[in-house]
């Protein structure tokens, strides 16, 4: 109804047709996906339908724009390699090892989680493929414990998966879309002024996420776990090791991507092919087509083509207009531009799934802004940044949370709620963490 309402409303002055239409389809299709009222997978399909029937596009092949992605294709690799570190034992070979290492505590289980994600990004960049790596491992472990699905502690470590691990990539510039994308758009940062940069606002937001992690599933930390044989004396089999040589080898092209230049989805694609090669592989299609999980496909490759849609009609550029038209009022009071910038940027993030086209409709206005009211438009922009980077509305919104949500795990409301909260850390950080660390190393909030 509310979609319908927009749909039949004048068009606001600025906004075309289109754009209007495009975000009513967005608000249709992002309330499915949080309340779960259909499957993720029949949502996607409803946004193919709703951008033709709507007019909010020409036609399906804009519509389908992005099952063409690379993204899509790459979700799909790296959870070909979690699929099989799942199917070669391996999985189970790593839960053993954490279950012992825990000593029958919860809270050993999950912290050694949490210290997993900063060690992990250095050999793992992609928060996409650990995710689907760990999400297996994790999941073996819990049911060696004999923890059920729905227990707070299960809860816990998959929420973790789901909305804290990917931001340990973004403490790297190579960790992922969102560094790379917010560089390029903000210009004349390299490696090293990014990891100076992000390293004490991100680890931060880890602390601060981790700890309404354990503070909402607390309950589910006292249970006992089971006990697990301390040894495991069997060799790694052939499956185990051709698992680990492909993994290692999709890890070492995208640690040196600098490099050879690759896309990140060739790594991915180089690893499906070779897992699912006769002799050389270690899954057979039929196990690919049964527990790939296609929702995922959908869901990803329907947001992308919503993202381009909004793009493209000039809706976001409208919304980015609304930002603007608000903020110089506040000139002259330089902490208040940036919490503004951040608060006109949650819609945006809300309204546009992707967060490359979150990115590059917020960030080259964030940077205009601050030039015209004298804000540091590099602080401005990576405020932005790390409130849209920061949180997930829903798991359509990440590669990474839709690897963790097709488990059961977790409902969309859930991760809803968590990103709410989410939403305030950011805020408190940049404005009480990031704002004066960046002005010790270089980047004061003030325009010299």
């Amino acid at each position: 109804m509310v979609a319908a309402a927009i749909v039949l409303a004048p068009t606001p002055d600025g906004l075309p047709e289109e754009g209007k239409r495009v975000i009513a389809v967005a608000v249709l299709v992002i309330a499915l996906w949080c309340t779960e009222a259909i499957p993720a997978a029949l949502t996607s399909l409803v946004v193919v339908l709703a951008l033709v029937l709507t007019g909010a596009v020409p036609g399906f092949p804009q519509a389908l724009v992005g099952f063409a992605d690379p993204v899509a294709y790459f979700l799909i690799g790296v959870l070909t390699i979690g699929l099989a570190v799942s199917q070669s034992g391996l999985a189970e070979r790593v839960a053993r090892f954490f279950l012992r290492r825990s000593g029958g505590s919860a809270h050993s289980l999950f912290f050694q989680l949490l210290l997993a994600f900063p060690l992990m990004t250095l050999l793992l960049p992609s928060a996409t493929t650990r995710t689907s790596i760990l999400v297996h491992v994790y999941e073996d472990a819990l049911q060696l414990a004999e923890v059920p699905r729905r227990h707070p502690l299960s809860r816990s470590i998959m929420m973790a998966l789901n909305s804290i691990n990917r931001l340990a990539s973004t403490i790297i510039l190579t960790g992922g879309i969102s560094p790379i994308v917010a560089a390029a758009l903000i210009g004349g940062i390299d490696w090293s002024r990014w990891l100076l940069l992000m390293s004490v606002p991100y680890l931060a937001l880890l602390s601060i996420g981790s700890l309404l992690i354990w503070l909402q599933y607390r309950g589910g930390f006292s249970v006992a776990l089971k006990a697990v044989p301390l040894a495991d004396p069997r060799p790694l089999d052939g499956r185990e090791r051709r698992t680990l040589a492909i993994t290692a080898g999709a890890s070492l092209l995208w640690l040196t991507d600098s490099v050879h230049h690759l896309h990140p989805v060739a790594p991915a694609l180089i690893a499906w092919i070779l897992l699912l090669s006769p002799r050389i592989g270690v899954l057979s299609w039929t196990e690919f087509e049964r527990r790939i999980g296609w929702s995922n496909f959908f869901v990803i490759a329907s947001s992308l083509s919503l993202a381009r849609a909004l793009i493209d009609s000039g809706a976001s550029g409208w919304i980015a207009g609304l930002i603007a038209a608000a903020v110089p009022q506040s000139s002259g009071q330089p902490v208040l531009v940036v919490v503004i910038l951040m608060a006109a940027s949650v819609p945006v993030r809300i309204l546009i799934p992707n967060i490359t086209g979150f990115l590059a409709t917020t960030i080259p206005i964030a940077m205009s802004i601050g030039t015209a009211t004298d804000v540091n438009p590099l602080v401005c922009g990576l405020a932005v940044m790390i409130a849209g980077d920061a949180v997930l509305y829903y798991p359509a919104q990440s590669a990474s949370s839709l690897a963790v949500y097709e488990r059961g795990y977790l409902t969309a409301p859930e991760i809803f709620r968590f990103g709410v909260l989410m939403t305030l850390v950011a805020f408190a950080v940049v404005v009480l963490v990031a704002l004066p660390y960046w002005a010790t190393v270089g980047e004061p909030l003030r325009m010299p």
